[in-house]
């Protein structure tokens, strides 16, 4: 039963070991991807609106996890969009979950969020794979890697419009429980945060590539961890707090009042009914993904001057023999977005990002060989 597919895949902690191709198991043929990309998003960057954009890329998964809250399943993030894989009895589900968020991002923030579900078995037959294995970060917790560029075809062929799914009407709301951006913005504390997106050319030499971009990360701090290890700040009211209205459909006093007592207790590390502040706050920062493979390795790095020259330097060896190609981004900031089923469990789920563009403004930036 391809049901149990993700389920059973053995998770692996060294993310080293995705780089090669060994670590990916392929996706059942009856089973189903789903894509999205939010059109023009570059103009909602320069208006300011990135976390938004953030907020939008993460309800897809949201709503996904919601919609099948006891199945597992492979999804990653990307900034102004998301991915994932789900089984074939799952595609209605996946589709109506989908279309409501499509449909929120219209009513909410006039945002044109592109969707589509596709076969994994049209993939294969346009000449691409779907691979997928699962890093495990620490405890409960596992994100999805994927491999064999079935999910970046997907996205071009939504982005042509040649797939797609329509919204659905105004006033149909996703189940977004536990979706949440409460945390502030994280300073650079060695240089610039640099979102990098590194993406194959040269398949058979692509890993050594990755070995190299890894080893040379390895030199900073935490590999580069853009989250302090105690945990990022907060403050009050958060700039998040109207995305979580939206979210939620609650009331700006209701969520006023929750993030006001959230920030008392973080800030002051109180211990209502047993809650541990401190130890929270580390569990996020342990938790967030930082860095993936995702058809291509994508990163946002607490970067300091001199690695990130060396990092510029080795990837325009590769896109100058054709290797790869790669887009970079730097910033002042990173950022993050929460899935949060149970503050008092250690399984909530944080994507990071740069604060001011992050993936996509290093997707509109790839470099490659003419």
């Amino acid at each position: 039963m391809s049901d149990g597919f993700y389920e059973d895949l053995k998770a692996v902690s060294a993310f080293e070991t995705f780089s090669g191709d060994a670590a990916y198991v392929p996706v059942p043929e009856d089973w189903w991807v789903g894509v999205s990309d939010i059109a023009n998003s570059t103009e909602a960057i320069a208006a300011g609106r990135y976390k938004t954009v953030n907020m939008v890329g993460a309800a897809v998964i949201s709503a996904q996890r919601n919609a099948r809250p006891d199945q597992a399943f492979p999804f990653v993030f990307g900034g102004d969009g998301a991915g994932f894989a789900i089984p074939g009895a799952e595609a209605e589900p996946a589709r109506q979950a989908l279309q409501a968020v499509q449909g929120w991002a219209r009513d909410q923030f006039g945002l044109t969020l592109r969707a589509a579900l596709v076969p994994v078995s049209v993939i294969r037959a346009a000449g691409h794979d779907v691979r997928v294995a699962r890093y495990r970060v620490a405890g409960e917790v596992d994100y999805a890697m994927f491999a064999g560029g079935g999910l970046s075809w997907a996205e071009g062929e939504l982005k042509a419009g040649r797939i797609g799914l329509e919204p659905a009407e105004p006033g149909v709301m996703p189940d977004l429980t536990g979706l949440s951006c409460r945390w502030s913005h994280m300073p650079a504390r060695n240089g610039r945060i640099v979102s990098v997106l590194i993406l194959p050319e040269d398949a058979s030499r692509f890993a050594e590539l990755c070995d190299d971009v890894l080893l040379l990360t390895e030199r900073l701090e935490r590999g580069g961890h853009p989250v302090p290890e105690a945990g990022a700040g907060v403050s009050w009211p958060g700039k998040g707090a109207g995305l979580e209205v939206a979210a939620t459909g609650r009331r700006w006093l209701s969520v006023l009042a929750e993030t006001l007592f959230i920030w008392a207790v973080v800030r002051f590390r109180l211990r209502p009914g047993g809650f541990d502040a401190e130890h929270y706050a580390r569990v996020t920062a342990r938790n967030a993904d930082f860095r993936k493979f995702d058809d291509g390795l994508k990163m946002t790095l607490d970067c300091d001057a001199g690695t990130l020259e060396a990092l510029v330097a080795r990837l325009d060896r590769a896109v100058a023999e054709g290797v790869a190609r790669y887009g970079i981004e730097a910033q002042d900031e990173a950022m993050m977005t929460c899935i949060v089923p149970s503050a008092f469990d250690d399984d909530h789920l944080h994507f990071i990002d740069g604060a001011a563009g992050g993936y996509t403004q290093a997707a509109a930036r790839l470099k490659r060989r003419d």
